[in-house]
């Protein structure tokens, strides 16, 4: 089974307030790249932080409230949402509500758990999202650590950096770890 991650798709960095333009200009291709899966198994995560996030080591060092909990900023964005719900050809995990993985800092040990548990079931793993050079390099890293064997690969398009150079130099770092891109 193929597995497509898709990293930090909320209202907060697209259009809120870690919002870019570059992460605005995604949300189509990545809509589109949603509508067109067929058997794959659509994982996402959801930044996330409490009330107290200026007070955490994070909110120290980015202090800009962001992705609080139960917020309409830590949503994913709707036409994404709406895109994942209405293509029923995607695997969906019962155990795991609405398929989200929720982390309180750039990578998710929970969902590399999840993909090291049935590592025999999957063939290769996709990641796009936001923002390329933070959550997306973290995750991508973290699952090529843990499962060295499978085939990974970014789906550049499907990403935006904080910067476009940051996007750039972060997609140079995943090629030298051998994840693809695509």
């Amino acid at each position: 089974m193929k597995v497509l991650i898709v990293v930090d798709m909320q209202n907060d960095f697209i259009d809120g307030s870690l919002g870019t333009a570059e992460a605005l200009s995604i949300v189509d291709t990545v809509v589109r790249r949603i509508e067109s899966s067929r058997g794959e198994l659509i994982l996402f995560t959801k930044d996330t932080h409490q009330t107290d996030y200026l007070d955490t080591l994070e909110g120290k060092k980015l202090p800009v409230v962001h992705c609080i909990e139960n917020t309409e900023g830590w949503q994913i964005n709707a036409s994404i949402e709406n895109a994942w719900q209405k293509n029923n050809d995607t695997i969906r995990m019962s155990e795991l509500p609405q398929n989200t993985f929720i982390k309180p800092i750039f990578g998710s040990v929970d969902l590399v758990d999840f993909l090291k548990s049935r590592v025999c079931k999957i063939s290769e793993i996709e990641i796009l999202g936001l923002c390329t050079d933070i959550c997306v390099i973290s995750n991508a890293i973290m699952i090529k650590n843990t499962i060295p064997d499978i085939k990974i690969s970014v789906n550049a398009e499907c990403c935006a950096g904080v910067t476009p150079q940051s996007h750039k130099e972060a997609l140079n770092i995943m090629k030298m770890c051998h994840i693809d891109e695509i």
